[in-house]
């Protein structure tokens, strides 16, 4: 369904990585990042329980002075029996006519105040504060977690990606060969690709703790995941039948050929080449329902690494001097995200792919309703992927039962 009606959100798709590009092995470092929360979050603050046992004494409190009044004349059966089955407004204490009747509502009305104000301006406001810190300390940790493992990668370290398919337009130039960041700026699109890179990983080392929204009949799944600064993150979790390098070479290696096979994007262009595993990307999205939802374009700094089993791709938005935001289109934003190709250890005809995709399209879009959308773009991009998967390979058509 070319320009559909999901057409636009899936153009948050990043463009990844080019042909020439070479990737670092990482084979022999651990895991680059750990997600280990700075402490244990407890399941009742501190203030929220001073608050619990301030309202349980006060209960209590203003219970007994209940039954203190009610014992004052008789006993508490027969007072009830005056107040409530032989009710005379003369005599009921509800109705205030005697001393102390005047000072139990009172203090009542005055505690209940009390504990409002408590809970508003002392609760409330303490707990909104300790969860900004503890973000801010599980940003932090995140942003230690690379140093922890340190990622130098000797020359020695440096190779080309296996050869693509015949008919590539770019040839390796000398240029494009072991490419180093020297300016300022490119060393900060580095510190960038880095930064996404270890999001990503710590997303996919907490699954545990995705959370499940939908799946197609195609047995694809689509989990949401909150990441501290930048809100919902979507993740869709596919499994594909064809070995992982076919579809590293389609949606990492080649992002420029993207366009033609996948509906959701109009343009794919690479800006600049910062050094073997990084790059800067154009994308414009296709404009979605009927022309309602005005394309979008993106800015993405993107790192390529490839470990031992699987394939990795990770970006986020960026400033590039050569597309600055324009009248022409929305500018929209990425988060932390990317793609990971999972190589399976049994069968190396089958693979696990996954697609971390946090995104703000800015504009007046409710957030809800992208929200919404986000799975079924999704889910678009999963079918335009299989269609391509199954042009490729023309003699397995057959087992592909969609069209």
């Amino acid at each position: 369904m070319p320009g559909g009606e999901y057409g636009e959100l899936g153009g948050s798709l990043p463009a990844i990585a080019s042909l020439n590009a070479s990737y670092s092995t990482s084979l022999s470092l651990p895991s680059p990042y750990l997600f280990v929360p700075p402490a244990e979050r407890k399941a009742i603050s501190d203030v929220r329980r001073t608050f619990c046992l301030f309202v349980t004494f006060d209960l209590l409190f203003i219970s007994l002075l209940w039954i203190i009044e009610l014992n004052i004349s008789s006993t508490i059966k027969e007072s009830l029996e005056n107040e409530v089955v032989h009710y005379n407004f003369k005599f009921s204490f509800f109705d205030i006519f005697n001393a102390f009747g005047y000072v139990l509502p009172i203090t009542s009305f005055v505690v209940a105040w009390l504990e409002t104000w408590f809970l508003d301006f002392k609760v409330l406001t303490q707990e909104a504060d300790d969860e900004r810190a503890y973000l801010a300390a599980v940003n932090a940790a995140c942003e230690r977690a690379p140093m922890i493992y340190p990622r130098a990668v000797s020359d020695g370290q440096f190779y080309s990606p296996p050869e693509s398919v015949a008919g590539s337009e770019e040839d390796l130039s000398e240029e494009g060969l072991g490419r180093r960041a020297v300016s300022a700026q490119e060393k900060e699109y580095v510190r960038q690709g880095h930064e996404a890179m270890s999001v990503v990983e710590q997303i996919l080392n907490q699954e545990d703790n995705w959370k499940f929204e939908k799946n197609n009949d195609m047995g694809d799944s689509v989990y949401t995941l909150e990441i501290p600064f930048h809100g919902k993150t979507f993740i869709l979790k596919a499994f594909m039948q064809c070995p992982a390098e076919l579809v590293y070479q389609e949606v990492i290696l080649q992002p420029e050929k993207m366009v033609h096979w996948n509906k959701t994007v109009s343009v794919c262009q690479i800006l600049q080449r910062v050094d073997d595993n990084t790059l800067v990307s154009y994308d414009v999205s296709a404009g979605a329902a009927g022309g309602v939802v005005s394309a979008r374009d993106f800015v993405n700094v993107r790192r390529v690494e490839r470990k031992r089993d699987c394939y990795l791709s990770a970006g986020m938005a960026t400033n590039h001097d050569a597309k600055p935001p324009s009248g022409r289109y929305v500018r929209g934003e990425n988060g932390p995200g990317g793609f990971v190709v999972l190589k399976s250890s049994s069968n190396p005809s089958v693979c696990t792919f996954i697609w971390v995709l946090n995104t703000d399209l800015k504009g007046r879009l409710p957030r809800y309703l992208i929200h919404q959308s986000l799975a079924a773009t999704m889910f678009e991009f999963m079918s335009h992927l299989r269609q391509r998967i199954a042009d490729l390979r023309p003699s397995h058509r057959s087992h592909h039962h969609h069209t």
